[in-house]
């Protein structure tokens, strides 16, 4: 691609040239006529001479010599530490004594993704999947959630104030059962996670997903308690649901209700300080219309999750 200044394309380079070195132009005619300066006629015309056309494209501005480019030793040291030690640029700095945009550049180089691209575990790059259509996969997760008293927790009263309430308060149990085609997500909050608890939720999520025109063919879970007991299995039989768990220590196989816990946290259970969690619950069914019928999801492509259902949204009011 031509410099945004220059005058000339690599074609106009090349009719240019063949003016100067095929129909006898002087460099001074050529460049009259094609608006640049007498050097530049005779520098296209003597690249035409020595290379035709492969000559008329951009060559790079890199300099031919670069004493002062880091040696081939360092480089090796900073991508070594990258991978035994999956630290980023400004870490591999100190470590290298190189800058911090030096050890950019050189892991951009060598082809090493940024590390929020690549996986905690093993810093290889991050495998995204997406089933074909709604149903295919069910990403089944639990978020603990700590209840806020009456009155208000920290976020209301400050930290001080609110400590006396906080043993009392307890803990609320979000179940999500979020399909990986669509994000279509649906969501209870109970009292605990019991395998009969998880189980139950399960037969009321799939409903619910048959209710929204998605058959539910496989879930995948992590390996809690609740999901390996021969309760899990069972119902998972009666469904007709293939089970599916992620390997240990594997969050990011389920990263996508993980991703809508996130969203939940940052645009429901803290986006402001409720007086109760009796108030807060009461404020969650509204969140999740929101979330499957009119927030732009950025892993779609901007679409809603009810958008990526057959016929879904056309009959949401």
């Amino acid at each position: 691609m031509p410099h945004r200044n220059a005058p000339l394309t690599p074609t106009g380079r090349l009719r240019l040239a063949r003016c100067v070195v095929q129909d006898g132009w002087t460099r001074r005619q050529a460049a009259e006529r094609f608006n640049v300066a007498p050097k530049t006629a005779h520098k296209w015309a003597a690249r035409y001479r020595d290379e035709g056309e492969t000559g008329m494209a951009d060559r790079p501005s890199r300099p031919h010599r670069q004493p002062s480019r880091t040696s081939a030793e360092t480089e090796d040291d900073v991508v070594r530490l990258r991978r035994k030690h999956r630290l980023g640029p400004a870490r591999l700095a100190t470590r290298t004594r190189v800058a911090a945009s030096t050890a950019h550049r050189i892991l951009a180089r060598r082809g090493l993704p940024p590390l929020a691209a690549t996986d905690r575990a093993t810093a290889e790059p991050v495998r995204r999947y997406e089933r074909d259509r709604p149903g295919e996969l069910v990403h089944v997760d639990v978020k603990k959630l700590g209840r806020i008293p009456d009155g208000g927790g920290w976020r209301a009263l400050g930290r001080a104030a609110a400590r006396p309430n906080k043993a009392s308060a307890g803990t609320a149990f979000l179940h999500t059962a979020l399909d990986d085609r669509s994000r279509l997500a649906y969501s209870e909050i109970l009292a605990d996670e019991k395998a009969a608890t998880c189980a139950g939720f399960l037969r009321r999520a799939a409903a619910w997903f048959h209710g929204h025109g998605v058959r539910v063919q496989r879930v995948l879970t992590d390996n809690a308690w609740a999901y390996s007991k021969t309760t899990w299995r069972q119902i998972c039989s009666e469904l007709g649901i293939s089970p599916r768990w992620t390997r240990p220590w594997r969050p990011q196989t389920n990263g996508k209700v993980e991703r809508f816990h996130q969203t939940l946290a940052q645009e429901w259970a803290y986006t402001r300080p409720y007086a109760s969690e009796a108030e807060r619950q009461a404020a969650y069914p509204a969140f999740l219309d929101w979330y499957n019928y009119h927030r732009p999801h950025t892993g779609i492509g901007g679409r809603t999750p009810a958008e990526r259902v057959p016929n879904l949204s056309e009959h949401h009011t």
